[in-house]
């Protein structure tokens, strides 16, 4: 396709199916090394038994390496701290440094929210919020490291949200809550790791995959690879300039998403009194803008 990405290394996590699937071959096409990451599990999160040689990332590998590009498998669970430090550092002894990481990595427990289970709460949270955190962590402790020795990398990270997180979904409060954190998290790691040279953006994409296909009815939607022209254009050194932002990507369409921003505001001078909160209140919610529907409201 293009040099966009031409001697880049990256690592796209849960990249052995749908988005990050999508993802991993759209880098190596504008020529980025890839560590192609998938840990092998079912939807919802069970080992599927779908590893090591022949794994979906196996197949992914393949299909770069037969169109001319470099690229390496990796099982690490991401949300195990230990492993994803060694998936960092395969990048960097196989590949020689690293200079992207797309966090997508993730699988859903729908429930209602009065019939979640402490269980499918832990395993979600886990594997979304804690599954970005940590190869983050590494990633940044590396890039940290590579600046203050005075080989600054032009370093991006692509975190994967989601509308469920920024706008609400029912039946999905574990994942909405997960993928909320996920924003969260993008906004202060890009201003923490701004010094060194790093961008940290969000993507919230929409695509029939696994994830969405048992949930409604996904004929209408975009197609997972629909995402990745986006993704390879925030992980290269053009985009220098772009850092802390959430765009949703629907099909052709891109949206900056604005996210939480002071709205009206009113000073009482004082101590609130509770019997004055409700006027002063309502009146706010009269100026600012209505929130927009959770999905599936």
């Amino acid at each position: 396709m293009s040099d966009l990405l031409k001697g880049r290394v990256a690592i796209v996590t849960g990249a052995g199916r749908g988005i990050g699937r999508a993802h991993a071959l759209e880098l190596a096409a504008h020529g980025a090394r890839v560590v192609v990451n998938d840990y092998g599990v079912s939807l919802s999160g069970e080992l599927s038994g779908e590893r090591g040689a022949g794994s979906p990332a196996d197949e992914v590998v393949a299909l770069i390496r037969e169109a001319g590009g470099e690229a390496v498998a990796n099982g690490a669970d991401v949300a195990d701290f230990n492993q994803a430090e060694a998936m960092v550092r395969q990048a960097i002894d196989t590949f020689g440094g690293l200079d992207v990481l797309v966090n997508n990595a993730g699988f859903v427990r729908d429930r209602m929210l009065v019939t979640t289970s402490e269980e499918e709460w832990d395993a979600v949270i886990r594997v979304h919020l804690k599954g970005h955190f940590a190869p983050l962590r590494h990633a940044g402790a590396y890039w940290r490291a590579e600046a203050k020795a005075g080989r600054p990398r032009a370093a991006r990270v692509v975190n994967t949200s989601s509308g469920a997180g920024l706008q609400g979904s029912v039946g999905q409060a574990t994942y909405s809550a997960a993928k909320a954190g996920i924003a969260g998290l993008t906004l202060v790691a890009a201003q923490e790791l701004g010094r060194y040279g790093v961008t940290v953006n969000a993507i919230a994409p929409v695509a029939r995959t696994r994830m969405t296909e048992g949930a409604f009815d996904t004929s209408a939607m975009a197609l997972p690879e629909d995402n990745s022209p986006i993704v390879a254009w925030l992980a290269s050194v053009e985009a220098g300039d772009v850092t802390g932002r959430v765009i949703e990507i629907d099909g052709s369409t891109i949206t900056v998403e604005n996210a939480w921003s002071h709205g009206p505001a009113c000073d009482n001078g004082s101590r609130w009194d509770a019997a004055d909160v409700g006027p002063a209140l309502r009146e706010l919610l009269a100026e600012a803008p209505a929130p927009e529907p959770v999905y599936g409201a």
